[in-house]
């Protein structure tokens, strides 16, 4: 059989590889504390779990319209602008399977075969496989710790070309955990609208991000109405299982968005949509506020767990739930580390190689969504590995 250049150019994603190799020591008896996915622990809201039961009564659950149900639309707005500071308006709101989906639906109206696309390096890989499907040429761009990892207006107008069609954003950001403060990514944004580009900013952890020197966090949507806004209920709601995102789109766009979605997967799972009204209420937002804290408390275990022995973390993370470490002072590349720790300390990471080029080998995502008491378990056993190394 005969496979096309785009699935045979596609790399592994290492976090996965890493967590199969853990299943299979798992598989022959051993504990493996799993910090190499960004899945939370906690599992989905208890009111989303008791409407699931409730409507899996036998009851038709048929298709929605392509763009998601209207009350969950409209939940999905006034949540944008209650938390989020962006008065957005429901017909705006495309409910997707998953942000993947929503990060589908936006390539594929945007992108055409050679169109230049800038993505900071490190990103998460999945957003530029996207483009690179749709025929995008992705140019990554480095970023350092000066920049926390993050692009900015200056690099992104130094670095346009006439090829150049827009920009793919992350804040908080996968793999380093963080975060460009609001007036910087609206000047970003503000930079490629100035150059007729189109931008597309991935706001799925801007629930678990720390309030700023612009206060709490705030959607890019409050500012940028031509801009494509990507989040989900997998991270903030702790549902990554039960496939469910969204992405705030142009006015524009919504038709557009709507005959890809009809042809591409019909519309999201109705059960997920239906339960997912619980997520707006009362009960569940206490129950995400109180997850947010628990994030927070876990990372100052991690750091200064990293600290005491001896991992370095060139920038503290503001946000989502990663540590992106140098072991660079470990003589191991970061596959190496990975793939140590993994089978003398099994401690699953994911190395850098999974989210660009620079700083590949030098770099490892931890991710902190596990239990305190895993985390506490890994730093102990890591810092064996040190003492091994």
């Amino acid at each position: 059989m005969k496979f096309s250049r785009r699935a045979e150019a596609v790399s592994p994603f290492y976090a996965m590889e890493f967590g199969k190799h853990a299943a299979a020591l798992e598989a022959q008896g051993h504990h493996v504390v799993k910090l190499n996915l960004g899945e939370p622990d906690f599992g989905a809201p208890p009111a989303f779990l008791r409407e699931v039961r409730r409507i899996s009564d036998g009851r038709p659950l048929p298709y929605t319209g392509a763009l998601g149900l209207d009350d969950l639309r409209r939940a999905i707005a006034g949540f944008t602008t209650e938390h989020f500071g962006a008065r957005v308006a429901p017909e705006r709101v495309v409910v997707t399977t998953g942000a993947s989906a929503a990060l589908l639906l936006s390539c594929a109206a945007l992108i055409d075969p050679g169109d230049e696309v800038l993505v900071a390096d490190p990103s998460y890989p999945c957003n530029r496989r996207f483009a690179e499907s749709f025929g995008g040429r992705v140019r990554l761009l480095e970023t350092s710790p000066a920049t926390r990892f993050q692009l900015d207006a200056q690099t992104v107008a130094d670095r346009w070309r006439p090829e150049t069609r827009g920009v793919m954003a992350a804040t908080p950001s996968n793999p380093t955990g963080t975060s460009l403060p609001h007036t910087e990514l609206v000047e970003l944004c503000g930079t490629v609208s100035e150059r007729g580009g189109w931008r597309i900013v991935d706001e799925i952890y801007l629930g678990l991000a720390d309030d700023g020197p612009d206060g709490p966090p705030r959607s890019v949507a409050a500012d940028d109405p031509g801009a494509i806004v990507i989040n989900s209920f997998s991270k903030y709601f702790g549902m990554t299982g039960w496939r469910l995102g969204w992405a705030i789109v142009p006015e524009a766009m919504i038709p557009v968005a709507e005959r890809l979605a009809q042809n591409y997967y019909i519309c999201p799972p109705t059960p997920s949509q239906v339960a997912a009204l619980t997520c707006f209420e009362p009960e569940t937002l206490a129950v995400a506020k109180d997850r947010r804290a628990q994030f927070r408390a876990r990372r100052r275990l991690v750091l200064d767990g990293l600290e005491r022995i001896g991992l370095d973390v060139p920038v503290r993370p503001d946000g989502a739930f990663y540590v992106y470490l140098d072991v660079s002072g470990t003589g191991l590349t970061s596959s190496e580390f990975c793939e140590t720790a993994l089978a003398q300390a099994h401690v699953a990471l994911t190395p850098g190689k999974d989210f660009g080029d620079a700083g590949a080998e030098r770099f490892v995502r931890l991710s902190y969504a596990a239990s305190e008491e895993d985390l506490a378990l890994a730093i102990d056993r890591l810092g064996d590995l040190m003492n091994r190394i």
